[in-house]
């Protein structure tokens, strides 16, 4: 190879964001361009307020401009015309839930069919009734463009069985490989509160924030002490302030973010917690159920998708996804009873999952080089254009 290689991640959001896709690129990126990869990120910033490119950790990291900016859907005609201009090696889209990846994926269809591809789904659940409903439309019109995809990933079992089965795609042509668990040790004198309950999450409806204050007034008749802190940002906020206020729970209830730069400042949080919960609808591989198992917090979570699969391997305990307040409470109270010890489990971390992906890119490129041997130019990445991206 003449040259490191050259890999561009694609995603929606990326660093200084929250999210297990943001910290996903956050902690591989860095280990992947130790490995000698060239990495770029083409992600995108509805805000305007963030640099248009920029240098994170050895990324060379790229935003440009989406539509519209108080919602998740991130149209970004950038995504098209940098793709179309830039010369790389493989490109990785990460995630597949908003415009960007498909707005990708039709520019290699179109105007880039020599530039081989993988896709990791990183799927996640959503509070509108409406993009729940044609999610499956969603998936039936992505089909034709991920059969071209070198390789599929997902980050769980469950993902890579109900995307096989969704899409029609064989199971073997799917990779597994896992979001890794780790996170700074705790700082010295952090303790254990056997009161505290952390959830933890960006705060959409789906992610199940309001199930567990809902169930506060009857976990506090059995445990007095219990308090809960909820960490996270997002558009439900106002209406779990809200829930909060009408339950009294002022004083019992904390709601704040950690941006995710601030990782001591969680791990502390997080090993300081007597008990980590999620009831969230639907997670593939939750990085903040696997960064709770690290630092050996005992974790409730909801019996669906992913969550329903780390409990199955006895990671976490699992109750049903609609079991009431009264349930909730009565889990979560025994759970602080129990001031259950978590071993120290055997949990995939992020070197595992670089160094999978090292082995995935080294593979596809291998492949690509023996079927389609040609000479590699100079060296270029993201296309030279001024100022036009802002």
């Amino acid at each position: 190879m003449d040259g490191p290689m050259r890999i561009l991640m694609v995603a929606a959001r990326c660093h200084p964001f929250m999210g297990g896709i943001e910290t996903h690129i956050q902690e591989v990126g860095p280990r992947l361009a130790a490995r000698g990869y060239t990495v770029d990120v083409l992600t995108t910033d509805p805000s305007g307020e963030w640099p248009a490119e920029e240098t994170v950790r050895g990324m060379h990291v790229r935003r440009v401009p989406a539509w519209p900016k108080k919602s998740d859907l991130y149209i970004a005609p950038g995504i098209f015309a940098t793709i179309h201009g830039g010369s790389w090696d493989l490109i990785h889209f990460q995630g597949y839930g908003t415009f960007v990846v498909p707005i990708g994926l039709l520019t290699l269809a179109t105007l880039r069919r020599d530039l081989p591809f993988i896709l990791t789904f990183h799927s996640g659940g959503h509070s509108s009734r409406l993009r729940n409903a044609v999610r499956r439309t969603q998936h039936a019109m992505l089909r034709p463009l991920i059969s071209r995809a070198e390789r599929l990933i997902g980050v769980s079992d469950f993902e890579a069985d109900f995307f096989s089965a969704r899409m029609g795609v064989p199971r073997e042509n799917f990779i597994v490989i896992p979001n890794g668990a780790a996170m700074p040790a705790p700082s010295p004198g952090v303790a254990v509160d056997p009161n505290l309950i952390v959830s933890s999450g960006r705060l959409e409806r789906y992610k199940g924030h309001h199930r567990v204050i809902a169930a506060m007034p009857d976990l506090i008749r059995q445990i007095p002490k219990a308090k809960l802190q909820i960490v996270g940002a997002g558009p439900y906020e106002e209406a779990l302030r809200a829930l909060v206020a009408s339950l009294g729970l002022e004083k019992r209830v904390t709601i704040t973010a950690i941006p995710g730069f601030e990782r001591q400042k969680l791990a502390d949080l997080l090993a300081s917690a007597g008990l980590f919960v999620l009831f969230s609808e639907y997670e593939a591989h939750p990085v903040a159920v696997m960064e709770a198992l690290s630092l050996r917090r005992p974790v409730i979570v909801s019996n669906t998708s992913g969550l329903g699969e780390l409990a199955a391997k006895g990671l976490c305990r699992a109750i049903p996804l609609d079991a009431n307040s009264q349930d909730i409470a009565n889990a979560i109270a025994e759970e602080l009873r129990a001031h259950r010890r978590v071993p120290d489990l055997a949990l995939p971390d992020w070197e595992d999952c670089a160094q999978a992906l090292s082995e995935v890119y080294d593979d596809v490129f291998n492949s690509r080089l023996i079927s389609h041997p040609s000479p590699r130019g100079r060296p270029q990445r993201f296309p030279e254009t001024g100022t036009q991206w802002r």
